[in-house]
């Protein structure tokens, strides 16, 4: 299983995460595009610091909404979700090729990623937009229990799916993730590492309701906004690790 985290988010003198810190203990790297997060400096930056850890970089779009850091939804027709994610794509596409790396996938934002999950017609736009692009690039979406419905989705649109677990998220009993309005929503630091090990050992999550669940994940999203998290991530990295060898 491979870690993913979400970075390159920092704008102008405001400052998200901790990219330094994270990049040496994940897989891949998910990139802001400017529309939520990350101006071109922090692009450079963290595509360069991915180069130098050879780390996989994906690009990380969002809705057009900068003040809102992409968690509000906006209701963009097919042809504006269409146009939104290729440009963003394209720019970070061109900025990786300009530092030698090669730009593999698409993971949505906030409430583009929420609303991609939750309604067939933004899932198929963001699907579509993948399919024409300019050449071939994997979508990452959120592993759930309809991930085999997606799956033939993908397919009748051409293109490869990316299925992801969260390390640190609780999930509600239809294998959603438990909204963050809820108490619980998101793990302590002891019941994180209890569901990495359980996704990683047995393929399987446990809801807020106690059902076991059955999620089979490519990767793994971790959060290192801060150096609690930064510490979760190496914890985690040396489990799987450990795990593997």
């Amino acid at each position: 299983m491979l870690l993913n985290c979400d970075l390159g988010e920092s704008y102008g003198s405001w400052s998200m995460g901790l990219d330094s810190q994270v990049m040496p203990y994940i897989d891949q790297a998910n990139i802001g595009c400017g529309f939520h997060g990350g101006d071109p400096l922090t692009i450079r930056k963290t595509l360069t610091l991915a180069a130098e850890h050879e780390v996989a970089v994906g690009a990380h779009p969002a809705y057009p909404d900068l003040v809102g850091f992409g968690r509000r939804s906006m209701n963009l027709s097919s042809d504006e979700i269409i146009a939104n994610l290729h440009y963003q794509t394209a720019a970070l596409d061109g900025m990786a090729s300009t530092h030698g790396l090669t730009l593999s996938y698409v993971k949505p934002h906030g409430a583009l990623y929420n609303d991609m999950m939750a309604s067939s017609r933004v899932r198929q736009a963001v699907m579509q937009a993948i399919a024409s692009y300019h050449r071939p690039l994997v979508l990452m979406l959120q592993a759930t229990p309809a991930s085999a419905s997606h799956h033939e989705e993908a397919q009748t649109h051409g293109i490869r799916l990316s299925l992801e677990a969260f390390a640190d998220r609780c999930y509600d009993d239809d294998g959603s993730l438990l909204s963050r309005a809820r108490e619980g929503a998101v793990h302590s630091r002891e019941r994180m590492l209890e569901q990495v090990s359980q996704l990683y050992s047995n393929g399987t999550i446990t809801t807020i309701g106690g059902l076991v669940i059955e999620l089979r994940a490519d990767s793994l999203c971790v959060h290192g906004d801060n150096p609690e998290g930064v510490s979760s991530i190496q914890t985690i990295r040396a489990l799987i690790d450990k795990s593997t060898s």
